[in-house]
């Protein structure tokens, strides 16, 4: 594998304890895909934002992930249920499956920045990144 490299998501306060995500825009493959990330149990995590059953994006509304529990990452279309930290398909249609996971982390204390690391021969960040 190739180097790899951070790119910035958004500040660490951008996300609240089992509440609204931030998407972002990478590209696999040459395809551009939709992202997320979102805070659970204190840490954040990132997937792609693709639902396990069908290819369609989670969010029922921008950046809205979270059942109303604010326990599990819910497609709006199908219903399926997530692990936040681990995307691991715990009820619905995909039972099993599991998203796909991107390496993130959260650096510095407060407003830090949350970043994802990008394996540099497959993803890539989005063409122009302000406006992810």
């Amino acid at each position: 594998m190739n180097d790899t490299y951070a790119v910035e998501i958004c500040p660490g306060d951008a996300l609240a304890e089992g509440g609204r995500g931030v998407r972002f825009e990478v590209t696999i493959d040459g395809r551009a895909m939709p992202a997320f990330v979102v805070r659970y149990g204190g840490a954040v995590f990132g997937y792609l934002n693709q639902c396990a059953h069908v290819p369609m994006e989670l969010d029922w509304q921008e950046g809205q992930f979270f059942e109303g529990s604010g326990l599990y990452l819910m497609c709006a279309t199908h219903g399926a249920m997530y692990e936040p930290d681990t995307g691991h398909c715990v009820g619905g249609p995909c039972r099993g499956a599991w998203l796909c996971k991107l390496d993130v982390e959260e650096r510095g204390e407060g407003a830090g920045a949350v970043v994802v690391w990008l394996p540099d021969e497959r993803i890539r960040p989005p063409a122009n990144p302000g406006a992810a």
